[in-house]
């Protein structure tokens, strides 16, 4: 532990209870939970498989692994959980799916598949589906919340709105079981609800999780706190890694007084704090302590850094929009030429998507490369999903969402009517679209022709299924593709031939993603068990950036937590932009503030904020305030320029230069 400091290696060595490790901005707090690992099972004897590590992203379990994949050679690794929560909670679900309602092979829905049913459900009560985004955000709420839709239906006290949605929350829960499958949510919900009844089964969970370690612990919710509380049990034996500063999650339900809830439940909990940060200069870290100093804290910490005192901050104070992405990309232009450094030192951050536009302009105009995060996800190709919701028939037939996607997709000849008359009578009969195509009683309701090419599609699909159980599943997934003639259905589809092309080489990386999931999992991988993994791995990885290229990063204030720049432009820094008018509006500055704090702290070396004097908001030209995040600041420590402030010469000349030598460059 020679490369810990004092405080991480005391995190390290504790085991004689719960801990909690409040790890500020960038003070190594995956260097902790990796070396405790290490200790726990080096030093305390703890065999892999009685560990798990919990974190929130698909990416930050990666980082993880292969921290200890150089440190713990793969015999003390086997059976070790390194995952993310929804990854635990799916595997819990495929050992115990009996014990709450689901067969084996259950469908995992999608944010998309999810609002497709509600839709669905809303026009047959409603006759409508106006609020279906609304209505999908409350049933998540209530679930994330742990409350039953019969007590949603009690707390809605009159409310038309929260009336109509606890309806359709338990029509919801309904449908799903239905459809054997289950929601992001329920990944979670499911296994808590379980545990609550089922003492064997957490019997068995907690034996097999004899340490539990959790990253990032104020992004939990109340349904994953206490899926925590029930693994650990009355031994306690954990370790949580979390800062409340850093709690920027609340519109999708997360709680940072999860962290205060623990030394209420936990009484012999120990708090070790980590100050220490390894990432940005003290001048940076002076403006983060005054500025979340303005905020209530159960638990108080204060960063600092040996990495030198640093540069002063300042504050662009633009004209109007478009001059202020001008002047910011003017000033990163100059700063690169000036430090010779690459575009992937710098990062504008802002609080809003719809901010990009006018940067993103800026930096085209000067030829600068540039990479927004959150582009669109492989997952969401319209060939990926198409071929995906197939895999998902193949594994469970139950599964409705896929059955309508893929039905006429190539074309069947089987037309809207007679899938409503199909959906009518399996609502009648309360059972899936791919049963009901079956039953004898079918030939009531649509005529013999219908009938036969409904039947004609199950039963390859059953011809198709029985092939993957029994056979190779990747050849049967192939053969399925060239039986429906998907290339040829794309080339008749799609605009010209290379559309058709792109689109089809994504099947093929599709079908050879899935073969080489098939070799990590080992000869016995079953086709349900690769597409249970690659639907979660969907859903997680969404907005995940993989690569890192020499461009500039754009992106939002909360798609930045987690990541580190040496130049930081923190742009759109005014009232009703930071903080959000709609927080002002909820009295939820804290959150703000928080965000803010997010913002300054992925900065290393400079940082840099941005403002308009005035911008266009609804079609007319508002004059803009500083954000009072901006007067929160120490003043000594910023260097304000523009709105009438006089521009240092040399620096003037500087940009110029640089400005000179991208149009060199250009011209080359």
């Amino acid at each position: 532990m020679s490369n810990l400091n004092p405080r991480q290696k005391e995190a390290v060595r504790y085991i004689d209870g719960p801990l909690l490790v409040l790890a500020g901005a960038g003070s190594g707090k995956t260097r902790v939970i990796t070396q405790k690992i290490v200790h726990l099972v080096k030093r305390c004897d703890l065999k892999g498989f009685h560990i798990a590590a919990l974190t929130f992203t698909n990416k930050a379990a990666r980082e993880m692994q292969s921290r200890l994949a150089d440190q713990l050679e793969a015999k003390y690794r086997r059976g070790m959980r390194i995952s993310t929560f929804h990854n635990l909670g799916l595997n819990i679900l495929k050992r115990e799916h009996s014990h709450v309602g689901l067969k084996p092979g259950f469908s995992i829905y999608d944010a998309q598949d999810v609002q497709q049913l509600i839709k669905e459900l809303m026009r047959r009560a409603f006759d409508g589906d106006d609020q279906a985004s609304e209505m999908q955000w409350q049933i998540s709420a209530w679930k994330n919340d742990r409350i039953s839709p019969g007590q949603a239906q009690l707390e809605a006290n009159g409310d038309p709105k929260q009336v109509a949605a606890s309806v359709l929350y338990e029509a919801y829960n309904r449908t799903l079981r239905a459809y054997n499958a289950v929601d992001f949510d329920d990944l979670i919900g499911l296994p808590v609800e379980l545990f609550e009844t089922q003492p064997e089964a957490l019997e068995h969970w907690q034996n097999r999780i004899r340490y539990l370690l959790v990253d990032e612990y104020q992004d939990t919710n109340a349904t994953q706190y206490r899926l925590v509380q029930q693994l650990v049990g009355v031994r306690g034996a954990f370790t949580v890694v979390g800062d409340d500063d850093q709690s920027i999650y609340a519109w999708r339900g997360a709680q940072p007084e999860n962290l205060a809830l623990l030394s209420e439940d936990f009484a012999t909990l120990k708090v070790i704090k980590l100050e220490q940060n390894y990432r940005s200069a003290g001048r940076i870290l002076k403006a983060a302590n005054k500025l979340i100093g303005n905020n209530p804290h159960v638990f108080e910490k204060r960063l600092w850094s040996e990495l030198g005192y640093g540069d002063p901050l300042k504050v662009i104070q633009a004209k109007n929009e478009d001059h202020e992405a001008e002047q910011v990309v003017s000033r990163l232009l100059a700063h690169k030429f000036q430090s010779g450094g690459r575009f992937s030192d710098y990062a504008i951050l802002y609080r809003g998507n719809h901010q990009s536009r006018l940067f993103e302009r800026a930096l085209r105009e000067s030829q600068i490369p540039y990479k927004i995060s959150g582009g669109t996800s492989f997952f969401a190709y319209q060939e990926v999903k198409d071929i995906m919701a197939y895999l998902r028939l193949l594994v469970n037939d139950d599964d409705d969402n896929a059955f309508v996607r893929v039905i006429n997709t190539p074309r069947r000849e089987i037309g809207p009517t007679t899938l409503e008359k199909l959906a009518g009578y399996a609502t009648g009969r309360g059972v899936s679209l791919c049963a009901a195509a079956y039953e004898l009683g079918l030939e009531t309701v649509l005529p013999e022709r219908a009938v036969n090419r409904l039947r004609e599609f199950v039963e390859w699909l059953a011809d198709k299924s029985d092939q993957a159980q029994r056979g190779d599943p990747l050849e049967v997934v192939k053969s399925l593709v060239n039986d429906i003639r998907y290339e040829e259905w794309l080339l008749d589809t799609a605009n010209d031939p290379k559309t058709a092309e792109r689109r089809m080489g994504n099947v093929h990386e599709l079908l050879a993603w899935l073969g080489r999931m098939a070799e990590q999992e080992g000869d016995g991988a079953s086709l349900s068990d690769l597409v249970s993994r690659m639907t979660l791995m969907d859903i997680l990885e969404r907005n995940e950036d993989e690569q890192r290229d020499d461009c500039v990063a754009l992106m939002t204030l909360h798609a930045a937590k987690g990541l580190e720049f040496p130049h930081v432009f923190m742009v759109g820094v005014e009232e009703q932009l930071l903080p959000h008018h709609s927080s002002l509006d909820e009295d939820n500055v804290e959150e703000e503030r928080r965000l803010a704090y997010v913002g300054i702290t992925r900065a290393q070396k400079t940082l840099t904020f941005s403002m308009a004097l005035r911008r266009r908001k609804h079609g007319e030209v508002m004059d803009c305030e500083p954000s009072r995040f901006l007067g929160e600041l120490p003043e000594d420590d910023l260097v304000w320029e523009g709105g009438g402030q006089p521009v240092d010469p040399e620096e003037r000349q500087e940009r110029g230069k640089a400005h000179l030598a991208n149009l060199k460059d250009m011209l080359n």
